[in-house]
């Protein structure tokens, strides 16, 4: 028998494949999200505590089945005492509705004037446009409620299933990884056990980084607006820290919640500057001090990818897609780079810049 025919593609052809296959896969993810999303990160969470499981297994002779049962539980706890944490201080602030009412009112007021003065814009069409705009809202309430009701449906089923999936998948491990071992030819081997080790070391070095940040960021800002005489300090340091877990947009976010709860407690557009001022201190210390040493070394993805990436995981999968971004991108990057077809695709979203290339010669 002769030797099997190999049909070699145009680069064009090639690249064509590749921006198919995007679509295909980005068109899946959009469709699937509502099933995805839960699973991608119940995945995260099961590498995250294989350690712990392992522990616990090997260490102290749990049974498998109740050392990931035991892991499971330790990271609900863990959760749970964030959210009980927040919602505490969110009930101390509840007290103080009545003034945040007055304060927000009075910032209205005097917005109204500052409008009118410098704009030359009168109370009454002022008080029309707000009207137009009411009605406007008003027009939309049923779909709005529609909406609200089928996210927080999502968001509760989410919150049952990403406990139970992370369960199965750390106890069905083992038959995962004979699976892939199963569809891989026997000669890839080596290369599939380099990319399951490094897959495992990248997501459990990068979310341990990740929490340590947040932690960190969050410490520091809550210690900040102490110093400068914010009322709600911790509650919203905790939600800076919380926020700044989405790339770029989380501290803006996180900024805008602070100036407002502050605009609500107090009259004193001061505390506004010392906010701005201690958000700007600590993403000045995340950025050049926290992010470089705990978690810029764990994913080595460039800027440009990571902000790209971040966007479209908005596009997709809105907040939950903008935190599972970066990971799934760094994983990527790891099956790419021991792929030689993908290989430059691995070095593009790498952070390794040549300081100066020269193509080869075709002579």
């Amino acid at each position: 028998m002769g030797s099997p025919t190999v049909i070699k593609f145009p680069s064009y052809a090639k690249l064509a494949f590749v921006l198919i296959s995007l679509i295909i896969i980005f068109t899946i993810v959009y469709l699937g999200q509502n099933v995805l999303v839960p699973l991608v990160l119940s995945l995260l969470f099961a590498i995250l505590l294989r350690p712990v499981a392992a522990f616990l297994n090997r260490k102290l002779r749990f049974p498998h089945v109740i050392a990931v049962l035991v892991s499971v539980i330790l990271l609900v706890i863990l959760v749970a005492g964030i959210v009980l944490l927040v919602s505490w201080q969110i009930a101390d602030m509840t007290e103080d509705w009545n003034k945040i009412k007055t304060n927000l009112s009075n910032h209205f007021h005097h917005a109204q004037q500052w409008v009118k003065t410098k704009l030359n814009i009168s109370y009454i069409k002022q008080k029309n446009y707000l009207e137009h705009i009411k009605q406007e809202t008003l027009k939309s309430d049923s779909q709005i409620m529609g909406d609200t009701l089928n996210s927080f449906t999502g968001t509760l089923l989410s919150i049952v299933l990403i406990p139970v999936y992370t369960f199965l998948i750390l106890l069905y491990r083992t038959l995962f990884v004979k699976f892939l071992y199963e569809i891989v030819a026997k000669k890839n081997w080596p290369a599939l056990q380099d990319i399951l080790c490094q897959v495992r070391n990248v997501v459990q070095s990068y979310l341990v980084g990740l929490m340590t940040e947040m932690a960190l960021v969050a410490t520091m800002t809550t210690i900040g607006f102490m110093i400068i005489g914010i009322e709600y300090a911790m509650l919203l340091g905790l939600i800076t820290g919380i926020l700044n877990l989405i790339p770029y947009i989380g501290i803006l976010m996180a900024g805008l919640i602070s100036i407002l709860a502050t605009l609500g407690s107090s009259g004193e557009i001061s505390l506004i500057i010392g906010i701005i001022v201690t958000n700007s201190i600590v993403q000045l210390i995340d950025n050049n001090f926290i992010v470089p040493k705990i978690v810029g070394n764990k994913v080595q993805i460039n800027a440009l990818v990571t902000m790209v990436g971040v966007i479209a995981g908005g596009t997709i999968a809105g907040v939950p897609g903008m935190i599972l971004s970066i990971p799934l991108i760094a994983i990527m990057k790891v099956i790419f780079d021991h792929a030689a077809p993908l290989k430059p695709y691995g070095m593009l979203m790498g952070n390794s810049v040549p300081e100066k290339y020269t193509p080869p010669s075709t002579t």
